[in-house]
């Protein structure tokens, strides 16, 4: 185990024992897909607390650890607002991606762990971002690239903000995980395997590593080194046996 992944645990620990000891909430930085696999698997060493993660908008990958003690009898608001960032002039505006706009906030000295989930949509950017940051980005990002911005910000509750897919049909004899990811990136099983066993599959955020582990309808799939997608549904059986599946790829 690397020194970062002892530093989260430690964090995610401190954490969780002021929660408990001071019946109060807390809340981390937002975690990535790794280090929420870390959250799962120490859960059981906590102290009595309740555990949520939470990104702001359903279709978060990166996501916040929310420790709340038994017995709390109040609520926060979380500590996630969403900035709005788009170009002043959106006729002379370059064409501006998700790698622009987190190439842009990460220059102001900002850490990742600040930073959630970037949602583009025709040059427009919703960046989901810890409440306490997002004042200093509003008051110091005015370019991204060589367009001029405007930079807003907003309660995540009233934005509503969907990732575009790119909707795949494909038939597999099993619905299981190596089968689903070769239809999903148009792949053999056999190049797939190795992503399994060198652990970059995440099947809702926790480390798989089985091949013909179960996936069920809904499930968020991610491949490091290859993208995400959520398995939609079984369609039907086909008349040569085989199995019918849909899935929205993350584009």
């Amino acid at each position: 185990m690397s020194k970062e992944e002892l530093f989260l645990i430690n964090r995610l620990k401190d954490l969780a024992n002021t929660a408990y000891e001071k019946n109060t909430y807390t809340y981390s930085d937002f975690l990535n897909i790794n280090e929420l696999n870390i959250l799962n698997q120490i859960k059981e060493s906590l102290p009595p607390v309740h555990v949520d993660i939470t990104g702001g908008n359903n279709y978060a990958e990166r996501k916040i650890a929310v420790f709340s003690p038994d017995e709390i009898y109040y609520q926060e608001t979380l500590p996630i607002v969403v900035l709005s960032i788009a170009p002043l002039n959106s006729k002379f505006a370059q064409h501006l991606t998700h790698r622009d706009f987190l190439g842009a906030i990460l220059n102001l000295g900002i850490n990742r762990n600040k930073i959630g989930d970037i949602f583009v949509k025709e040059n427009h950017a919703y960046v989901y971002c810890i409440e306490d940051i997002s004042k200093y980005i509003i008051d110091n990002l005015f370019q991204i690239k060589h367009t001029q911005v405007s930079v807003q910000t907003s309660q995540y509750e009233s934005i509503n903000i969907t990732p575009d897919f790119k909707e795949i049909t494909g038939t597999v004899s099993n619905i299981r995980l190596d089968s689903i990811i070769a239809t999903a990136f148009q792949s053999s099983r056999n190049s797939i395997i190795k992503y399994i066993h060198e652990g970059k599959v995440f099947i809702n955020g926790k480390l798989t590593t089985s091949n013909g582990a179960a996936v069920k309808e809904g499930d968020i799939i991610s491949v490091r080194g290859k993208g995400r997608f959520i398995f939609e549904c079984f369609i039907k059986e086909t008349k040569k046996g085989r199995n019918l599946i849909k899935i929205n790829l993350y584009q």
